[in-house]
């Protein structure tokens, strides 16, 4: 289960619905408990995606656009993971959009996964927010849903 507060799931609706026809991707950072993940901020990051660099990505399918794929450039992981240290916390998740497709992770989006992390998906349909999944791997490398708990 992944706890959120109703305002940081708004942020990211609305980041998403910003960047449409392209994907948004952002950072979640919060902590690991026993019942579960607790977001505590969320940092949106630009999509970094270079079709030209990542063309030859095996999971990529070719060459895309930023309307169907997203990267987070490393320094802002990087700046993510020193912010959070600082503040006693964890990076817990990533978030993106799809586009005018349903919020179920892509091949691409599994094979640039993390186990342990969260990975929120918004579906953007012809500009407006339509649903909200979060997704973790389990131990095959396959991910699995997980509950979205809006906290107030």
């Amino acid at each position: 289960m992944i706890k959120i507060p109703a305002e940081h799931l708004q942020a990211i609706c609305t980041h998403a619905e910003r960047t449409y026809p392209e994907e948004c991707c952002g950072i979640m950072l919060g902590k690991i408990g026993d019942e579960g993940k607790t977001v505590s901020e969320v940092w949106e990051t630009f999509n970094a995606w270079e079709e030209e660099k990542w063309a030859e990505f095996p999971a990529s399918g070719g060459v895309r656009g930023k309307e169907s794929t997203f990267t987070i450039a490393p320094l802002d992981i990087i700046k993510a993971q020193k912010v959070a240290r600082d503040r006693q916390l964890q990076i817990i998740g990533f978030y993106h959009s799809h586009p005018d497709h349903p919020a179920i992770p892509s091949e691409m989006d599994r094979a640039i996964a993390w186990a342990v992390y969260s990975y929120i998906i918004v579906s953007v349909r012809q500009g407006k927010v339509g649903e909200v999944r979060s997704w973790c791997l389990d131990d095959a490398h396959q991910f699995q849903e997980e509950e979205i708990f809006p906290n107030v």
